[in-house]
């Protein structure tokens, strides 16, 4: 049964809701309003999201040929998909056998999933750095996945997810022979696709924004995510020149955005259908 809002508490809510999505969309407009503009008009004294002079070709030519950003932006994309792809092939096992197997010591097993989402990722990194050291993969591919494989918020989401799912699937799978492995990859998985969808943005979003374990476990500029590349970008490229900073921003900025809005009803559905009751 829906609650209906008085018309001032509706007007309210919206207000607020409006206020705190300007707030947050504001540092983006002005990012992409300075990508179109050339260096005299970034600085002037009055705000004006169109420039008198539009410079976004140069800007934006500059952001793709001054430095290598398809180049970071397709490290960033092979990272992302290693870390998804293991990162699902070893969290829906464990979400399955907390969420549908009984055996000793799984509230326990639990629990230390949910001091992992307690524990920033920060708090890890140097023990992470020391062994990589020792397995000799810094500066590679495999030190910027190795530390992500497994996600306690991947485990925990999968795990609220699979528990949506009545028992009764799992044993009618059972009797018709299936291994617990097979219920995992074809009755459990795709019964929980939204969540797996809502996951796989978290994890695509969080990495291809990270900057700390990358300024960390690389120093080639071969292997730079986008973040990183960004900085290099800024530091040897750009100077003073904010305009095709800001172009280069644009673009790492813009395949997240297009994903989100492609499966934005997919996200909201994984996040609220696999709530804590």
């Amino acid at each position: 049964m829906s609650v209906r809002l008085s018309a001032p508490s509706a007007i309210m809510r919206h207000a607020v809701l409006l206020i705190t999505a300007s707030l947050i969309l504001l540092p983006f407009v002005w990012m992409i309003s300075l990508s179109l503009k050339p260096p005299g008009e970034i600085f002037r004294e009055h705000f004006s999201f169109l420039p008198e002079q539009w410079y976004a070709l140069q800007n934006y030519s500059k952001a793709l040929t001054s430095a290598p950003l398809p180049r970071y932006m397709g490290n960033g994309v092979l990272v992302c998909a290693a870390i998804l792809t293991l990162q699902i092939l070893t969290c829906a096992p464990c979400a399955y056998a907390l969420a549908k197997l009984r055996f000793p010591g799984r509230d326990v097993l639990f629990s230390l999933v949910l001091i992992g989402l307690l524990l920033p990722h920060q708090v890890l990194s140097l023990p992470l750095f020391i062994l990589c050291y020792e397995l000799g993969i810094l500066n590679t591919y495999a030190a910027l996945i190795f530390p992500y494989v497994v996600s306690p918020f991947g485990i925990f989401l999968f795990r609220q997810a699979f528990k949506t799912i009545p028992d009764d699937v799992v044993h009618a799978a059972r009797l018709d022979g299936l291994s617990e492995w097979t219920i995992v990859w074809k009755v459990m998985l795709p019964m929980a696709l939204p969540a797996m969808i809502a996951f796989s943005i978290f994890s695509v979003v969080g990495h291809w924004n990270d900057l700390f374990w990358p300024l960390i476990a690389v120093r080639s500029e071969s292997l730079m995510p986008p973040p990183l590349g960004i900085i290099a970008f800024a530091n040897q490229e750009a100077g003073n020149d904010y305009g095709p900073l800001m172009a280069a921003s644009t673009i790492v900025v813009l395949p997240l955005v297009l994903a989100f809005l492609a499966a934005q009803k997919w996200f909201v559905e994984g996040m609220t259908g696999g709530a804590v009751k």
